[in-house]
């Protein structure tokens, strides 16, 4: 099972594990998709991103209009939930233009903690 963790840490955090990796020659073995608040993490994954997310999750490739069709909403507000999710590196394009999600199982860590 190909997993990704979203996650809220720093980018200094992030930078660290990098280069760790890279020195080792050993990664992670799930994939992490970082955010640097809480905040930020919602403000990507809203609920209707997270319902897209769950109906692409392990299904590959596919166009923008079978996304819509999977979640029973409109083309062009589905378009602006991929273009978001684009950006924000959670949805990669395949080499025929197709969106995807590649991966089979998604896990959201963040800790809250008393200020």
């Amino acid at each position: 099972m190909h997993t990704v963790v979203l996650e809220v840490r720093s980018l200094a955090d992030t930078l660290a594990d990098a280069a760790h990796a890279m020195t080792s020659g050993r990664g992670d073995a799930e994939a992490r998709i970082g955010f640097a608040s809480p905040e930020l993490l919602w403000q990507v994954l809203t609920a209707k991103r997270w319902e897209l997310l769950k109906a692409m999750c392990g299904s590959g490739p596919m166009s923008i209009r079978e996304a819509a069709r999977r979640v029973h909403r409109d083309v062009k507000a589905v378009h602006g939930d991929v273009i978001a999710l684009l950006d924000a590196g959670v949805l990669c394009r395949s080499p025929e233009g197709q969106v995807e999600f590649p991966f089979d199982a998604v896990k959201v860590e963040f800790m809250l903690q008393a200020a």
